[in-house]
């Protein structure tokens, strides 16, 4: 009896990868989370402004929302702290020998200052602090740490009122200087945006840095010229000329000068460093553009790990 053999039939091969990315190629399909060009990345930005714009004015609202004066702390917490600066270095050691309108001096100083320093330290939280929405939608992650950096500069547009009331009580008016003040602050928020995109990376990365960023702050601050003017500091103590032109050219030195000689008459151009406007926008372009650059950079990485 003889039988019949079954045919034996072949199953085709696999794609290959390299198949299978020409066709996700063809049908225009990407891969998942990769990091777009910097031009897309701006565009996407640019995109959901409006949510950057209700995110940080929704932190705003809430961020005193649990304390009974509310939003009157955003303006009662600098005055505090100006208040025992005042105590200690302008009576207790009596820094502001030689410095006329110190209170002015000092309210500026301790205003701006804390825009810079609450916008790094919530720049270090900016991934970390929001990891369920990053990890459940998808959008461009600058968008947390420029939101948040909007939200310090909403907050010490609020300020403001208060220093310039501050400001009439001892003697200072408007004048045509304090228009300066605008563009200063413009230049100084995008330099803390910058710093923040950049804590918001290495923060992400390194949860740690948050830690440690409260003690780097301090020490800046006190660099910075804050509490006392770095011109009377320094003069007369025989620092090397390089020492003393790097506390002048310190980027929160040179914003806090900027807005002083724009609202504080008796702070003259002389006691500003030597082409600060030149070294303002150097400072701002050169942070902003680093800084947004690195973060991009590690765009893909966030929230995963």
């Amino acid at each position: 009896m003889t039988t019949t053999p079954i045919p034996t039939l072949h199953k085709p091969a696999p794609p290959t990868s390299e198949e299978l990315r020409a066709l996700a190629l063809r049908h225009g399909l990407t891969v998942s989370g990769a990091r777009p060009s910097l031009p897309a990345y701006v565009r996407q930005l640019w995109s959901r402004r409006d949510f950057i714009t209700a995110f940080a004015t929704a932190r705003l609202t809430a961020q005193y929302s649990q304390a009974r004066l509310g939003q009157v702390w955003q303006v009662m917490t600098p005055l505090l702290n100006a208040a025992v600066y005042y105590a200690i270095f302008g009576v207790l050691m009596d820094v502001q020998h030689g410095i006329p309108d110190y209170v002015p001096f000092l309210i500026t100083g301790v205003f701006v200052w804390t825009f810079t320093s609450q916008t790094l330290m919530t720049g270090t939280r900016a991934v970390s602090g929001n990891l369920g929405l990053v990890r459940a939608l998808h959008f461009p992650r600058a968008s947390l740490p420029i939101a948040l950096a909007l939200q310090q500069l909403q907050q010490l547009v609020f300020s403001l009122g208060a220093l310039v009331v501050i400001l009439f009580c001892f003697g200072e008016f408007p004048r045509p200087s304090w228009l300066l003040a605008v563009p200063a602050l413009a230049l100084q928020a995008l330099f803390s945006t910058g710093l923040a995109l950049a804590m918001a990376r290495l923060a992400a990365r390194t949860p740690d840095i948050a830690q440690l960023m409260p003690f780097l702050l301090r020490t800046w601050m006190y660099a910075s010229g804050v509490m006392w003017s770095i011109a009377h500091v320094t003069e007369g103590r025989g620092l090397p000329h390089a020492v003393v032109l790097l506390l002048r050219a310190n980027p929160a030195a040179v914003y806090i000068d900027l807005m002083r000689f724009a609202l504080v008459e008796s702070f003259t151009a002389d006691q500003l460093p030597p082409h600060v406007w030149a070294l303002a926008a150097g400072w701002a372009l050169l942070a902003f553009a680093g800084g947004f650059v690195y973060f991009w950079k590690a765009e893909e990485t966030y929230g995963r790990g």
